[in-house]
């Protein structure tokens, strides 16, 4: 109710209010809408799938992804931390991708479960081939816990996010000018929006396991922290401040509203304006 009294003000007119309230109130209403409402349906988001949500919730299937104990325990952490990631993706992707012969959401939810189970089990890879082969000297022990887990998450998150928004390439995303007028469906348009995101959560996330594990190898060698737990507490406290501060990178790497040459799309929208730049929503 409070988010559809919001949306409701913005709508209303301004000068009805007197001009330092209608900042303040527009403001807040502006911000609330933003977060809780897709911008392409105009549906309300879940809460749990809200961008304010992604990382409080995020943050311990992080740390509970990292811990890299035994492989069934990674791919249960790694399970449930990829299918978080990939429903925020898919209810906060484009949602004017438009198909007849079938529903494009059973479609991305069909391809989010195998892509949730197969990064999973990739993520999990290198521990059973470790403990298959009993291959536990130094130099494997540094390869499969502190140098694969970084470029893997990564890659895996960039993977569930193409595979989830696979529709929005197959069958093109909405392109409007400058003044909202949706102008066509654009297969370029949708092939560069999922492109940005998944590299921009392959930043995020790759980072945030790689970083953390750096600084935790000088932590060790330089004997700051000299117990179990407080080795633990120090990385817990790398991987948080790590992922608070990537997070705010990875959502502005890309505009959300983003910008397309009118020359990189299709012919039949090229005869259908005369705009040199048209724009999509490119998702989160």
């Amino acid at each position: 109710d409070e988010i559809r009294r919001t949306r409701l003000l913005l709508q209303t007119n301004g000068k009805t209010l007197s001009e330092t309230v209608q900042n303040d109130q527009t403001k807040q209403a502006f911000l609330l809408s933003l977060s809780s409402v897709h911008p392409d349906t105009d549906k309300i988001i879940p809460v749990l799938f809200r961008p304010p949500a992604f990382l409080p919730i995020s943050l311990p299937l992080v740390i509970a992804s990292s811990l890299q104990l035994r492989a069934t325990q990674t791919f249960f952490c790694q399970f449930v931390f990829h299918t978080y990631t990939t429903g925020f993706t898919l209810l906060n992707g484009n949602g004017t991708v438009k198909a007849e012969e079938y529903s494009v959401q059973e479609k991305q939810i069909c391809y989010g479960l195998g892509a949730i189970s197969y990064a999973a089990c990739i993520g999990a890879l290198p521990l059973v081939f470790m403990n298959r082969y009993t291959l536990k000297n130094s130099l494997m022990q540094l390869v499969v816990k502190k140098l694969l887990p970084a470029p893997l998450l990564g890659l895996m998150s960039a993977f569930t996010v193409a595979v989830v928004r696979s529709p929005e390439f197959e069958n093109g995303i909405e392109v409007m000018d400058r003044n909202g007028k949706v102008v066509g469906l654009s297969q370029k348009a949708g092939e560069k929006a999922v492109k940005e995101t998944a590299l921009s959560r392959a930043v995020l996330f790759g980072t945030t396991f790689f970083l953390p594990a750096v600084l935790m190898y000088f932590v060790e060698r330089a004997k700051f922290a000299k117990t179990p737990h407080a080795l633990a507490s120090v990385r817990m406290l790398m991987i948080t401040s790590t992922l608070a501060g990537m997070l705010p990178v990875s959502l502005s790497m890309f505009p959300q509203c983003g910008e397309i040459k009118r020359a990189d799309l299709e012919p039949e929208i090229l005869s259908s304006t005369e705009e040199t730049e048209l724009f999509y929503n490119r998702g989160i």
